[in-house]
């Protein structure tokens, strides 16, 4: 009886283990949604035994649960956010992980535009074409509100659609209207309802889009398992998982260019279409 006892504690206690035995990220929805995340993260379960949960949301909202100490690491794409959430102390140790680029897409044969800079500007003066904002306070939503004030100009009136949701719904929006929006490329590739959209623009440098990975601070939330997510976060800047992004591509397209250890991935070759700011 009191083997049996034993046996039974042991083995609770073993499955107890087995099912804490893992980490949650806050992240994007673009590296949710382009399907990343079910091509890298069995590998990781495999090589370590970590099962990892994502919360796929846009980046302002994965700061925020990541401020929470509602997640164990942070894996975002706005530079700027990334810095401030690093230097208020709620992260430590931010790498970089890879890059794609946004770009614009729109209604094929509708109007050409010479550069970024006069599609944004044509948009913002005429009023003569629909743009679809996301409006959630995602990376990509942040980004485009970058762009239109580097250009000093501040979209407003009925031409600019904010609708507070991800880049799909902006997309579907977007086809079904004939109207302009700025999309990851990693999301439009892989997004299914294209109809009449194409890239618009494509290839500026301001449009580089870097991912970062941050660990929670363990000092301001000491629950967070900071030695699982270290394990994490020095993997997938490893040379393994980094081939791994190197390699995902959606119909023959690559989604995202690793960028963790630049010197080491010049065997990768990335679009030339995607810009590299280092």
């Amino acid at each position: 009886m009191r083997f049996m006892l034993t046996f039974c504690l042991l083995t609770l206690s073993s499955m107890v283990q087995a099912e804490d035995k893992f980490i949650t990220i806050a992240s994007t929805t673009s590296t949710q949604n382009s399907g990343l995340y079910d091509y890298l993260l069995p590998q990781f379960t495999a090589d370590t035994g970590i099962g990892v949960r994502v919360v796929a949301v846009g980046t302002g909202q994965a700061i925020k649960i990541a401020k929470n100490g509602d997640a164990d690491v942070l894996l975002v794409h706005h530079r700027p956010s990334e810095d401030a959430f690093v230097e208020n102390g709620y992260g430590i140790e931010r790498r970089d992980v890879m890059y794609n680029d946004f770009v614009i897409v729109g209604p094929k044969g509708k109007a050409s535009f010479e550069s970024l800079e006069n599609a944004l500007t044509t948009f913002a003066s005429t009023e003569d074409y629909a743009f679809v904002s996301r409006g959630d306070d995602s990376g990509t939503h942040k980004r485009e509100r970058e762009l239109w004030a580097t250009f000093n100009l501040s979209p407003q009136g009925k031409w600019y659609r904010e609708i507070g949701a991800g880049m799909g719904a902006a997309l579907n929006m977007s086809a079904s209207i004939d109207a302009y929006t700025m999309s990851d490329r990693g999301t439009w590739l892989s997004f299914g309802n294209k109809g009449q959209l194409g890239i618009i623009i494509q290839g500026d440098d301001i449009l580089f889009n870097p991912y970062g990975i941050i660990l929670v601070n363990p000092e301001k939330h000491p629950h967070v398992k900071i030695s699982m997510a270290r394990q994490f976060s020095d993997w997938i800047v490893s040379d393994k998982a980094q081939s791994i992004i190197g390699a995902f591509s959606v119909n023959g397209m690559q989604l995202f260019c690793p960028n963790a250890n630049p010197e080491d991935n010049i065997n990768v070759v990335c679009p030339s279409s995607i810009p590299r700011t280092d």
